[in-house]
């Protein structure tokens, strides 16, 4: 099929030319670098069986299959090889950390030379695109979370699933995931890749997700796919290719094990009219913890992810609830590196103490939790809230996540069931970890979620600031905003009305000038933004999986598998 695709890298080099023009040292831009701080994703692979190790290995080369699409779905390919080109190394290593030309935790702003405003599509779209031309394509896939818009021969838009649109990387991942197969000794794990390997051929993935949902027993994890949609703020339709290696902490998971019943119950005393929470969520879902040993994709770019909550399909989360995987490892380098040095800056000296790590990693876990909780289909007859929400669901969705899961961290401390830390602690330590997490910017999802809760919490007097400027919780007013916020949010969600959803979130997502101050308070300490890993094959001291003398293996697919 003979297609005219007009990349956003291809548009932006040939509108203003290449980004070999920056070729003198930038100081502003090394220092911008050193402002993530690096971490070594470590695990002592001899704690895995032998196929286990294999496995790890072969898991790593398919996540780097997923970060190879993700380039091209946030950047285009032919920007990506240009990349190269670039002869200051603090440049181009600041586009490897974000994935092309934008600052994804500076409000995506330009910083290679060439380039102007990031394409709220990203590459999903033609660039060119307008939505009044989206609205007119009669193709009901044009919505789908699986398929990329581009121009055809005649400069019509056609629509292109992803199993076509990537054909060529996923035919070197059904080599890998055939390997892997033959490898995985957990009934649970080899069934999952032999679902996830016809979703990737089929572009339906409700199998796959069903099969991971029962994935009980499996030390290692490998979530990887199309799977997130915050790339996409055009619509948010479009899901992003990621990648997580994983294996279990089982110590921890076990301790968290005993919360997953209590989700309906937690449902039932959300704060917030019952009518926004007559949905009962899924008893199976399961917390784990893990330590993560690889990330590619999307979770890799700019800001890193150290909780993942999934799956994110509506018909999953009714039926067996979503599984919720902590990250330790990725939360502690946060936690010492970027949170504490902020606290110390930031909160009154009569209150750091209430900063701790365990309530951190709470408040991070039952975020994950509250996903599951609230409504997935509106009261108002507007279908399910991701849809009827549109771009504006991500950031509600956060927010909801944001504030549910502190107001769940309350109730099992005050119920007795989380014993290390009190109330005070939970509070302290989540303005704490806004103030980390609103330099990410206002922009994306979770930026925009962070500054409406940061937002409602000053202004209903949750928190203050002492005659040195720094932050004094009150906890008897924290907890009333807590709940008002909470009610808000569901209230949102609930009646999916998109208009009123991006009015609030239009005046109340934004950084205000005291904040602005704080935030630059920040930057003058040289507090690290983020982190950025040191990972793979040579970091574990694995060797790349050979594929019978780099041939390529016979292909024996499912039925339902096409490669074309």
């Amino acid at each position: 099929m003979k297609k005219l695709i007009l990349s956003i890298a291809t548009l932006a080099f040939l509108a203003t030319g290449n980004v070999t023009q920056a070729q003198e040292p930038n100081k502003e831009m090394k220092k911008k670098v050193e402002q993530y701080a690096p971490y070594t994703l470590k695990y002592d692979i001899g704690q895995l069986s032998e196929n286990e190790a294999k496995l790890v290995g072969i898991f790593i080369e398919i996540a780097d299959v997923m970060d190879d699409i993700f380039w091209e779905q946030s950047f285009g390919l032919d920007n990506r090889r240009k990349l190269r080109d670039i002869k200051d190394p603090a440049l181009r290593r600041f586009a490897e950390i974000h994935y092309g030309a934008w600052d994804r935790l500076d409000a995506e702003k330009p910083f290679l030379p060439g380039f102007g405003p990031k394409p709220a599509g990203a590459n999903f779209y033609p660039a060119d695109m307008t939505k009044e031309e989206f609205e007119k394509l009669d193709d009901p896939m044009k919505t789908s979370q699986y398929t990329i818009l581009r121009r055809n021969a005649k400069g019509e838009l056609e629509v292109i699933p992803y199993h076509k649109a990537y054909a060529k990387q996923l035919e070197r991942v059904d080599r890998l995931l055939e390997r892997a197969i033959e490898l995985a000794e957990d009934d649970g794990l080899r069934k999952y890749l032999e679902a996830r390997r016809e979703a990737l051929h089929t572009d339906d993935y409700l199998e796959s997700d069903m099969i991971w949902m029962d994935m009980k027993k499996s030390r290692l994890d490998f979530v990887f796919g199309p799977i997130e949609n915050y790339e996409d703020a055009l619509y948010g339709y479009k899901t992003a290719h990621e990648a997580f290696v994983l294996i279990k902490d089982e110590k921890w998971s076990e301790d968290l094990a005993r919360f997953t019943k209590m989700l309906p119950d937690l449902q039932k005393e959300l704060p917030c009219d019952p009518k926004y929470k007559q949905e009962v969520p899924g008893t199976e879902s399961d917390l784990n913890v893990y330590d993560v040993i690889y990330y590619a994709g999307d979770c890799n770019a700019g800001s890193k992810t150290i909780a993942i909550n999934l799956p994110n399909d509506e018909r999953v989360h009714l039926k067996k609830g979503t599984r919720r995987l902590q990250l330790k490892n990725a939360m502690q380098a946060k936690f010492e590196t970027i949170m504490m040095p902020i606290s110390k800056l930031m909160i009154c000296k009569d209150q750091i103490d209430n900063v701790k790590f365990d309530a951190f990693f709470s408040n991070v876990c039952y975020h994950e939790v509250a996903h599951g909780l609230g409504i997935k289909n509106t009261i108002t007859g507007k279908g399910n809230v991701r849809k009827a929400l549109q771009n504006q669901y991500s950031a509600w969705e956060e927010a909801k996540a944001d504030i549910c899961g502190l107001y769940i961290v309350q109730t099992l401390i005050e119920r007795g069931e989380i014993k290390d830390i009190t109330i005070e602690d939970a509070y302290v330590t989540y303005i704490a970890g806004l103030l980390r997490s609103v330099r990410f910017g206002a922009t994306e999802a979770h930026g925009i979620a962070n500054m409406m809760c940061f937002n409602y919490m000053q202004d209903k007097g949750a928190f203050t600031k002492d005659k040195d400027g720094k932050y004094v919780v009150n906890v008897k007013k924290m907890r009333t905003a807590l709940e008002g916020w909470a009610a808000l949010v569901l209230k949102t969600e609930g009646d999916g009305d998109y208009d009123v959803a991006k009015a609030y979130a239009e005046k109340n997502g934004k950084v205000r000038p005291d904040l602005a101050k704080d935030l630059k308070a920040i930057e003058k300490a040289n507090i690290p933004v983020d982190i950025v890993y040191e990972q793979g094959l040579k970091v574990l001291g694995l060797e790349r999986e050979r594929l019978q003398n780099n041939q390529p293996r016979t292909i024996q697919p499912s039925k339902k598998i096409q490669l074309k």
